[in-house]
């Protein structure tokens, strides 16, 4: 994995844990013991698993694209989408 990656990943964790309010409170919210957490952040890399949990836990906010963007690619966004309307 690319050093930047790495970095870019430590850091959407980070965000995950400021949103939730501490590690404990994200493991809790994604299922995961605190340790799981500190662990993802500290490795910058989430299990594809986990990245949909933190995506769910932080209602999107920090979505799994961005976590694993080897799994998922960024969703399309087309005119309607731009401007809010469903296609």
């Amino acid at each position: 994995m690319v050093m930047s990656t790495v970095m870019t990943v430590r850091s959407l964790i980070q965000a995950a844990i400021t949103l939730a309010g501490s590690e404990a409170k994200l493991g809790d919210a994604c299922g995961v013991s605190q340790s799981a957490i500190w662990k993802a952040k500290k490795a910058g890399r989430v299990s594809g698993e986990l990245a949909v949990r933190i995506d769910r836990a932080t209602d999107g906010a920090i979505p799994k694209h961005r976590l694993r963007p080897d799994l998922w690619e960024p969703p399309a966004s087309g005119p309607a989408e731009a401007h809010g309307v469903a296609a």
